[in-house]
């Protein structure tokens, strides 16, 4: 099943599904048509609808299996092609998707070593060994995810923008101190993450020993659908670059060393997972600019296409002017 979020035509935020290459289904739309059909009012229908399908995909995989149950008779209604169910049915090219998840924490790991072996040698360093002693990660900014064809910020303090292809793993169900084979049950599914840095000052400020910050919490893409598990085979998954049109990379997610039931239930470690809450894979190997050789400029489109899942697009913006930046400090110690 391919999970969705996109602008209704009233603005709200809608949960979707896709329906065949050309359509995908708005969901509370079609529940609602569905609850009419069997005899509710419009009112009432509506009423059941809104609260089993809700806008922020977080709060409807916080129903627990009730969201699967719900979403399965959606799909099956829409697919007997009962009365009056195209009513529920968009355009995939006329909709405006959205990131499909709203995290309340999102998280970013490093699993593939060949692009950790790539990145670090590219900074004239070696990998740190704790890279293979822990799965290593950071907090990420849930406020800034984008969806298909969202323009990229370009924040006035960097020159060197670069993209990050990765696998985002999203949360279906809670959890504390789980073990990978308790992880694996909690992941709702896979959808495509592009990590968007700002090269220079990530630099700058994981010098000062803490971050990324400025470097990554302007924007990151996601999306545009969320694909349950049991549709892919998370060992095998192709994972291609193209900026503006031509191919840059190529991966697999077989590559990872750790696998994602360890990245979710290390993420989990002492610290409770939320339904809809973000894990990042890390970069496939060669999956950036900065392993390449190469930056990004304004107006370039970056494309990232994972099998099985689809493809997620977005533009690059024009840079932003500086209005203010932090003058050094002299030491007084």
């Amino acid at each position: 099943m391919k999970i969705g979020r996109i602008r209704g035509a009233d603005g709200s935020a809608r949960l979707a599904l896709a329906h065949d290459d050309r359509n995908l289904v708005d969901v509370r739309t079609a529940e609602t048509l569905r609850r009419m059909r069997a005899g509710a009012s419009q009112d009432a229908a509506d009423r059941v609808a809104a609260a089993l399908f809700p806008g922020s995909l977080a709060a409807a995989a916080a129903s627990g299996p009730m969201l699967m149950e719900a979403l399965a008779e959606v799909r099956e209604f829409v697919a007997a092609g009962a009365a009056g169910a195209e009513e529920a049915l968009l355009p995939a090219g006329e909709a405006r998707f959205l990131a499909p998840t709203d995290p309340r924490v999102m998280r970013d790991f490093m699993s593939f070593e060949k692009h950790i072996i790539n990145a670090t040698r590219r900074l004239g360093g070696q990998p740190p060994e704790t890279v293979y002693r822990l799965p290593v990660s950071y907090k990420g900014n849930p406020t800034t995810l984008l969806g298909q064809d969202d323009v990229v910020p370009w924040p006035s303090y960097t020159e060197r923008m670069d993209y990050e292809m990765e696998l985002g793993f999203v949360v279906g169900r809670g959890g504390r101190d789980l073990t990978p084979e308790e992880a694996v049950n909690a992941l709702l599914g896979v959808t495509i993450f592009n990590d968007f840095s700002a090269r220079d000052i990530q630099k700058e400020e994981m010098g000062g020993m803490l971050g990324p910050a400025k470097g990554k919490d302007f924007a990151t893409g996601l999306g545009p659908w969320i694909v349950t598990l049991d549709e892919l085979d998370l060992a095998n998954l192709s994972m291609t670059v193209r900026v503006n049109g031509e191919e840059r990379s190529n991966g697999v997610s077989g590559e990872m060393m750790w696998s994602p039931a360890e990245l979710v239930a290390w993420a989990s470690a002492g610290e409770q997972l939320h339904p809809g809450d973000l894990i990042g894979s890390g970069t496939v190997g060669e999956g950036c600019g900065l392993e390449l050789g190469f930056f990004l400029g304004p107006g370039d489109t970056v494309e990232l296409e994972v099998g099985g899942i689809g493809v997620l697009r977005n533009t690059i913006g024009q840079p932003e002017p500086r209005r203010w930046y932090p003058s050094p400090r002299q030491p007084s110690l």
